[in-house]
């Protein structure tokens, strides 16, 4: 008997040592997630055209660089997307757009995330009367849709790209703001919280090392959906004449200057609108990948 006790618990122990750690998990169930890989090849490839935009096509001589004698030419060797109105590679516009939407998109999720974050957490650790002051004015301005919410912004304080970041992040508070509060909600009666609050542990610390670290889980998988959201609400924005203003390379302005063009000249809208779409798309699909290897309840 003694002996059969000491191979089982030997086996118990080895088993414990082949245990896969959180992360490994969560990394296996992603990578079983065959959209979710298609997803982050193609954001990654964009990602890529993004970073070596310059080495890709010249900014000055390409994408603003104006050429009368090869204007509205269809897609060729010289010109892989064709060329606009002006003359101008549609290719390197589109390549260069890309290091501006993304780079805008990224910027105006990070404020989101660091004014919503703020929000959140202050409202869902703090509680009380605080927490329904800011919880109601989130919710006002949930009540306003987004892209109404941004255009007023960009309006009222002028078109810039500045004022468009804080547009774009300022109508996407309240998403993280909610995210956030809920999760601090769920995690603040924690034990290992208590533990912190009894040793001394400032309420600063408290939420930074303790709270926020074990609520990243879905912060990550909405960062995702809202840099998505953001890059439709930049193309939109410039397409209406309230963005990146024009020769600036921007697939919103792209899109804006190209449909008078699009029955016989559809690359000029094509090229733009694809680049749009793959971005969205992409994103989503990462989304949901994350979304469903980081929840629990979806373990196999």
């Amino acid at each position: 008997m003694e002996e059969t006790k000491k191979i089982i618990t030997r086996k118990e122990i080895l088993k414990q040592f082949k245990k896969k750690t959180q992360f490994q998990e969560i990394l296996t169930r992603f990578l079983r997630n065959r959209l979710a890989i298609v997803g982050i090849v193609m954001f990654a490839i964009i990602l890529l055209i993004a970073i070596f935009a310059p080495l890709l096509a010249d900014y000055q001589t390409e994408a603003l660089g104006m050429n009368p004698s090869e204007r509205l030419q269809g897609p060729s060797m010289a010109h892989w997307f064709g060329t606009d109105e002006m003359g101008r590679d549609v290719f390197a516009r589109v390549v260069h757009g890309a290091r501006t939407s993304l780079s805008i998109g990224f910027i105006a999720t990070l404020f989101s995330l660091l004014i919503g974050g703020a929000l959140g957490a202050i409202a869902g650790y703090v509680g009380g009367w605080l927490d329904e002051v800011i919880m109601r004015v989130m919710d006002v301005m949930l009540c306003l849709p987004e892209m109404l919410l941004a255009i007023a912004i960009v309006a009222a304080f002028g078109t810039s790209t500045t004022n468009m970041v804080i547009a774009i992040g300022i109508s996407r508070v309240p998403r993280f703001a909610r995210i956030v509060r809920s999760s601090v909600l769920t995690v603040r009666g924690m034990e290992y919280v208590e533990a912190a609050r009894a040793i001394g542990a400032n309420s600063f610390t408290i939420v930074t090392r303790h709270v926020l670290m074990n609520c990243l889980a879905p912060i990550i998988v909405q960062i995702s959906l809202i840099f998505a959201s953001a890059i439709l609400a930049i193309s939109s924005l410039s397409f209406l004449g309230l963005g990146i203003q024009p020769p600036a390379p921007e697939w919103g302005n792209m899109l804006a200057t190209g449909r008078q063009y699009m029955r016989g000249n559809s690359h000029l809208v094509l090229a733009p609108g694809l680049a749009i779409f793959f971005s969205i798309f992409s994103l989503n699909l990462l989304g949901d990948g994350l979304r469903d290897a980081l929840d629990p309840r979806l373990k196999q």
